[in-house]
């Protein structure tokens, strides 16, 4: 067993390359090495901004022989008179045997002649110089590049090989770079010693690389980066403001870490928060420090509640030169915070009011006017939600305000900068000249969520306008003729979408959003005839596209794939799916608790059975009584009489007048108890309990269902009378019909 050293020297990488980068290098190599038959106990990736390294730990050092056998032509046509044909010749020369050796077997299609070939194993280090330069050259990421007058493209240009199979150099030879590189043993060590750094062999690279200060392990590297912030943030009493994905991009940008820790002039702690935060973390990758008793404000002006006068940072040079790069760092972030308050001291001489006009001179699409258009587009979406939900006066009042104001701070300077403040920085610039706080919340919340994990708007006026701000984007790329295709979603529309759903959801608003998207598409057919919208059409793609989006979310959750589809899958009613978001989540939910607990199979056979065989009634899919449709007078057994009771106890739970004691009650309810019962309203916590009460109902009903199918007393629902058989269709059409308003059964596997 030997080990393998491959390392690729490379001009100062991009952070966003290296983690998927290693991930790709692996996965190739492991495939690579399968095929090939050399299999290592471990693959180890690695990587600095200066090299990509590979490890393949106890490689054998050879691959195994291996015997194979092939199937040649009939034995009539490769033997005559026991002489090999020309047939025989070229088979046993195209397998590299000689015609003596072949073989005559007898098969299900009479004899055939086979050649056995003995096929020695290679040396390891001739097979790895074959793959090497597939698995760099084969690497992909953004923004490659070529060097000089070569072909080969790479992240940055490579500069040097090592390539060693224990103390061995494998030949490895790039020859489409500029210049052509090869393989050796020198290496590089930290940017700051240029000196070259011969290593002896695979197994001391890593000693080697660390007493030239570069430090290769990248999972080491990211633990002594975590443990240095932590601990100098413990000792500052603060919390570190650090993302992942902040975390991430400083570990691949060090070979050799350390911590430094910079201060902010204390006139700078005047501007907001965010702005300090985003300057730091975004542009120049610093960790600012959070006060830990910082008050959760997240309008407030001025940064000294919440942030010390100090930040992190994580460099990379001597650390004899830890003064300097303190200094040095500090004066970037002097200069790019006097930019900032430049900034924010124009955008405070302009009203917020007067730059909302200035959003006449920006395009917001193309074929969808300015960004002016789209607020009022955005403000009447605000009107048409505020009719549908139940918010008190002063809501709808700062809701309404807040989208004529959402997006003045698009055309402001410090918005131009940082485009990550968006919202940010319009609601402080609202607050700070008398505009209600909860009109600046919500100017700031209409943003959110932003991404996947996000957080959701906190009020109901911001919940409103984010709601509104989703609406309108859908509906304006839709009518423009634009679709999310693959990967391509230039405006995150599934973005929008799923934010759409998740305030819904949170909020537990029942929303009739295919009647909403109907009144809406009307409207935006008068906006823009030149689009020539098809109302009806336009909201059913957005319906169906939502229900998708709900579908995903479902099931990113954890919910199994065939729960979400008996719940929100395709076919079943848009109307049903849509009217209320959080009604999906609650059924699937249930659902899963019922499988977990061994209560649904029993339930699912009984339905499923009943549902194919009522597609042969001629009861509607709606009606959830068996009054008028079922005469018990054309019972001939016990067990039809006992479904019919099953159905009646059914019926008020389905239909929706199970009250909150009955929907807690220890057993099912007579269905005269529940009769006059007034329906529950969608997005009411009895709604999600009635749901609970007809699953516990069917489950508790199991067994009577079962007997009209099977046992003593079962009944023949195919008839031969047709006057029966039809009555029999309907009692188990009223079942399926009771059933699929939990779920639709039949979409359930097992």
């Amino acid at each position: 067993m030997a080990t393998f050293l491959l390392e690729i020297g490379t001009e100062e990488l991009p952070a966003d390359f290296a983690a998927d980068a290693l991930t790709q290098l692996r996965d190739r190599v492991a495939k690579d090495l399968d095929a090939a038959c050399l299999r290592p106990s471990a693959i180890r990736v690695d990587g600095t901004p200066r090299r990509l390294v590979l490890r393949l730990l106890d490689l054998p050092t050879r691959q195994p022989d291996r015997r194979e056998e092939r199937k040649g032509p009939p034995a009539q046509q490769a033997f005559q008179g026991g002489k090999p044909t020309g047939a025989a010749e070229g088979f046993a020369r195209r397998c590299g045997v000689d015609p003596s050796s072949l073989e005559v077997r007898d098969t299900e299609k009479g004899p055939f002649v086979f050649a056995t070939i003995q096929q020695p194993g290679r040396p390891a280090e001739a097979v790895l110089s074959e793959l090497a330069p597939a698995w760099i050259l084969g690497l992909q990421g953004r923004r490659f590049m070529r060097w000089g007058a070569g072909e080969s493209r790479f992240s940055r240009p490579v500069r040097w090989l090592v390539a060693l199979l224990d103390d061995r150099i494998v030949p490895i030879a790039l020859d489409d770079c500029d210049p052509p590189v090869a393989s050796g043993r020198l290496s590089r060590g930290h940017r700051l010693r240029p000196e070259p750094l011969p290593i002896a062999s695979a197994e001391a690279y890593g000693p080697a690389l660390a007493a030239a200060a570069v430090q290769v392990d990248r999972q080491e590297r990211a633990a002594s980066i975590r443990a240095a912030i932590e601990a100098a943030a413990a000792a500052a009493a603060a919390a570190p403001d650090l993302p992942e994905t902040l975390f991430a991009e400083l570990v691949d940008l060090v070979e050799s870490p350390q911590l430094l820790e910079g201060g902010i002039d204390e006139p700078f702690l005047a501007l907001p928060p965010e702005l300090l935060c985003t300057v730091m973390r975004v542009h120049q990758r610093y960790v600012p420090l959070l006060r830990l008793d910082a008050p959760a404000d997240p309008l407030a002006l001025d940064s000294h509640a919440q942030l010390l006068s100090r930040f992190l940072v994580v460099a990379d040079g001597h650390p004899e030169a830890a003064a300097t790069i303190r200094r040095g760092n500090e004066r970037v972030l002097r200069a790019r915070l006097a930019d900032a308050a430049f900034f924010l001291q124009a955008d405070r001489s302009v009203a917020s009011i007067d730059r909302r006009d200035q959003l006449d001179r920006v395009t917001f699409a193309e074929g969808l006017g300015s960004l002016r258009d789209r607020v009022d587009r955005l403000e009447w979406c605000t009107d048409a939600l505020l009719e549908r939900l139940p918010l008190v006066e002063a809501d709808r009042n700062h809701a309404r305000r807040a989208a004529h104001l959402c997006k003045h701070d698009l055309v402001s300077q410090m918005v131009g900068e940082f485009p990550e403040l968006q919202g940010v920085m319009g609601g402080k610039y609202l607050l700070a000249e008398g505009e209600p706080r909860p009109v600046a919340l919500a100017v700031l919340e209409h943003y959110l969520p932003r991404g996947a994990g996000d957080a959701l708007p906190s009020s109901d006026p911001g919940a409103v306008v984010a709601l509104a701000e989703r609406l309108e984007l859908l509906l304006s790329i839709f009518a423009k003729g634009e679709r999310p295709s693959g990967s391509s979603d230039p405006y995150a529309l599934r973005r929008a979408g799923n934010g759409l759903l998740l305030i819904l959801q949170e909020r537990g608003w029942p929303l009739d959003l295919p009647a909403l998207l109907e009144r809406a598409c009307r409207h935006w057919a008068e906006l823009l005839p030149h689009h020539r919208i098809d109302p009806h059409t336009l909201a059913a793609e957005l319906a169906e596209f939502l229900r998708q989006r709900l579908q995903s979310l479902l099931e990113e959750e954890g919910f199994a794939p065939d729960l979400v589809q008996a719940v929100a899958g395709e076919g079943l009613a848009l109307q049903r799916v849509l009217e209320d978001p959080s009604d999906a989540r609650n059924r699937c939910r249930l659902l899963q608790s019922l499988r977990r607990d061994g209560e649904l199979a029993a339930v699912q056979e009984v339905v499923q059975r009943a549902a194919r065989l009522a597609e042969k009634s001629d009861l509607e899919s709606g009606v959830l009584s068996p009054e008028g449709v079922v005469n018990a007078a054309l019972f001939e057994k016990e067990s039809e009489a006992a479904m019919l009771a099953v159905l009646r106890r059914l019926e008020p739970i389905a239909s929706g007048r199970a009250s909150d004691a009955l929907a807690v009650a220890p057993s099912a309810p007579s269905a005269a108890s529940l009769a006059e019962t007034p329906p529950v309203a969608p997005g009411s916590p009895q709604h999600d309990r009635r749901y609970a009460l007809l699953a516990r109902s069917l489950a508790d009903s199991a067994g009577t269902l079962a007997a009209f199918f099977d046992g003593p007393g079962s009944v023949l629902v195919m008839a031969e009378d047709a006057g029966v058989r039809a009555n029999r269709l309907r009692l188990l059409a009223v079942l399926r019909n009771q059933a699929m308003v939990l779920a639709d059964f039949s979409r359930l596997s097992g």
